[in-house]
């Protein structure tokens, strides 16, 4: 049940991949989601078994690496953490599946589609079972190599190229620093099994070592490196430039990436080595400062998107800045409910804009929209929920994670927790005022697509909005069910040794214990964020543009993505073009083969040019060739003689 919880999505994949042109575009298509769904039914008792009944077991299938005295096995780690991890994952990635058998249903290409949507779940799973440190790298670069593959899936198209290109790129950045990171560990602990490194982690929490020439705190430096993975996969403040172009992939890709996969990795890394960053308090103040300002960031980004995917896709961004200031103030469990809770709603959102693109005729632009709600009912109510979600209104998923992790930082009474707790009450107002920023734009007011797009608005296919459903069930419920275990008084119970919190870090038991002004203050901005938006985009319509052009400067610094792109593209791109197109047409081009190959040919060519200029076609120039050479011959011999 175990294993095969995790290999079902790759054999899937291998199916769909091998065999998917002989057994056809439907059956390739059922045969993945079958294989998650079976995958997501198997988790269920798994789950019972191993973070319920406490049952946890580490699952050996091979010896992976044997050279000498250094030993790594292949096994799967299942304890309450993982646990949750792998049901989440596979339950959303199935919905998900089921959700592309009729969004894909058109694309000429969908056994590779599922076959590269399964073996990215394959890669997920891998990562979130394993045991050791080279497996979770293993699972790591395959989510990666997944997302390239998925992102560049239409890849007729320059903009998806270039998107996945870029996304390779910038987690090739994070990756070297967590590659970095696995090295060091293996070099202070000469281990790379969890469980060795953890046990020895508090009795080597004052060791130093030297590092890129200066004398560092070593388990300090690990954890940064480390971290510095999960900055390029869960897309974090300097890292995150990926994230958005990843639109260019299908939604559904956009769904799994955003939701249960890819960007959840980072944050499952950073929780899962919790023993390691509970003696690094450096580290964890990094991790939170740079969280709370990855919110505040994607969320002003957010509010001046026009792109419905890129809107949700920046919401993604910033909600990862929410778990991980989180984990910044020893909140792990808080930032593993809010990663589950923003696992189903926005699992919804990404797949209820897929079937608003899908009524729209391929329609992304908000401002080209409209006026639609009553000609897609479902999906217009699905928004509804899985944006109250998102916002954090009361009793839906959202407002038991999100909030938690605010009081928490509050409850830290540290200057990084209040500096997270301030810019989280902000981004909770931003994310209010731009999901109904989305909903206004895109299902009311006047329409504003051509009659021939308006008279071809419907709903989605059965096959579609089920999944949806679903995925809205677990966004209203699944925060009311999972408080008590995840962040409440049965927390310390279910988590036991999968995630570990120092005694002096009681941020998450004080936030139970916050002043009433901090339990409502974030529902208080968010109703208001609410109330701004309506006023912009339903009662005062020329608002928008008004505000925009008052504050030009801001807007444009907005809309440029606080020019990140443009600074990177400066400091980074054209250099590295110019050097590179330098080498190629100064260096290969002119020196290499300049005076090699070109050069050799070119003087062969001379050479025979100049012997076929003596090929004129009269008898006396041959003679007189002749001639001068016997004299030539005569003279050497004369001077032989001489000599």
């Amino acid at each position: 049940m175990y294993a095969a919880t995790v290999f079902l999505p790759l054999i899937g994949a291998i199916i769909a991949g091998l065999f998917g042109r002989l057994i056809g575009d439907k059956a390739a298509g059922w045969v993945c989601s079958g294989a998650l769904l079976l995958s997501a039914l198997l988790a269920v008792p798994m789950f019972i078994e191993v973070a319920v009944l406490d049952n946890p077991r580490d699952v050996e299938l091979l010896t992976w690496i044997d050279s000498g005295t250094f030993e790594v096995s292949w096994a799967l780690r299942f304890d309450a953490l993982s646990a949750v991890m792998v049901l989440v994952v596979s339950f959303v990635s199935a919905m998900i599946h089921v959700y592309s058998i009729g969004y894909m249903a058109a694309d000429k290409s969908v056994p590779r589609f599922f076959s590269y949507l399964s073996l990215f779940t394959f890669f997920m799973l891998a990562l979130v079972t394993a045991n050791n440190f080279l497996q979770l790298y293993f699972g790591w670069e395959g989510v990666g190599l997944a997302s390239y593959l998925l992102i560049g899936f239409w890849y007729e198209r320059p903009a998806a190229n270039a998107a996945a290109i870029k996304a390779f790129i910038v987690n090739r950045v994070g990756d070297f620093g967590f590659a970095l990171g696995i090295m060091a560990v293996f070099f202070l602990f000469n281990s790379v099994g969890f469980d060795t490194v953890f046990a020895a982690t508090p009795g080597l929490a004052d060791e130093t070592f030297n590092f890129l020439g200066w004398e560092v705190d070593a388990l300090t430096t690990i954890c940064l490196l480390l971290f510095l993975g999960a900055m390029g996969k869960s897309a974090q403040l300097g890292l995150h430039t990926w994230l958005p172009d990843a639109m260019e992939g299908p939604t559904p890709v956009s769904a799994l990436i955003h939701a249960a996969t890819m960007v959840t990795a980072g944050v499952f890394m950073v929780v899962r080595l919790s023993p390691m960053f509970e003696y690094a308090p450096i580290a964890l103040a990094v991790v939170a400062i740079v969280g709370a300002s990855t919110a505040f960031f994607a969320a002003t980004v957010a509010m001046v998107q026009n792109d419905i995917k890129r809107v949700i896709a920046y919401s993604t961004c910033s909600q990862l800045g929410y778990m991980f200031f989180a984990i910044g103030v020893s909140a792990y469990s808080a930032a593993i409910f809010h990663l589950v809770t923003h696992a189903f709603f926005k699992a919804l959102l990404f797949l209820a804009s897929g079937a608003v693109i899908h009524a729209m005729s391929d329609e992304q632009d908000m401002r080209k929209m409209g006026g639609i709600w009553r000609a897609i009912p479902i999906t217009y109510g699905l928004m509804w929920t899985g944006s109250l979600a998102l916002a954090g209104m009361p009793f839906l998923a959202g407002f038991y994670s999100k909030d938690i992790i605010i009081e928490s930082a509050f409850a830290a009474a540290t200057g990084v927790g209040q500096y997270a707790f301030w810019l989280g009450v902000i981004v909770a107002a931003l994310t209010a005022f731009y999901s109904w920023r989305l909903i206004l734009m895109t299902f009311h007011g006047a329409p504003r697509a051509d009659e021939k797009v308006m008279a071809h608005v419907h709903e989605a296919p059965k096959t579609m909005w089920i999944p949806m459903v679903v995925l809205a069930v677990g966004a209203i419920v699944m925060g009311k069910l999972g408080f008590d275990v995840f962040v409440g008084e049965g927390a310390r119970a279910f988590w036991r040794d999968s995630i570990v919190v120092l005694p002096a870090h009681t941020a998450l038991e004080d936030a139970h214990d916050v002043p009433l002004w901090v339990k409502l203050l974030p529902l208080v901005v968010a109703l208001g964020g609410i109330i701004l938006a309506y006023i912009f985009y339903m009662f005062r319509p020329a608002l928008p543009g008004l505000v925009a052009g008052r504050f030009r400067a801001v807007h444009t610094f907005l809309v440029n993505k606080w020019y990140f792109d443009a600074i990177y593209d400066r400091v980074f791109v054209s250099p590295a073009n110019a050097i590179g197109l330098g080498f190629w047409k100064s260096g290969d081009g002119a020196v290499i083969d300049g005076i090699g190959p070109d050069g050799l040919a070119a003087a062969t060519r001379e050479l025979a040019r100049l012997a076929g200029r003596l090929q004129s076609g009269y008898v006396y120039h041959y003679a007189f060739a002749m001639l001068i050479g016997v004299a030539g011959l005569v003279s050497w011999y004369l001077f032989q003689q001489a000599g």
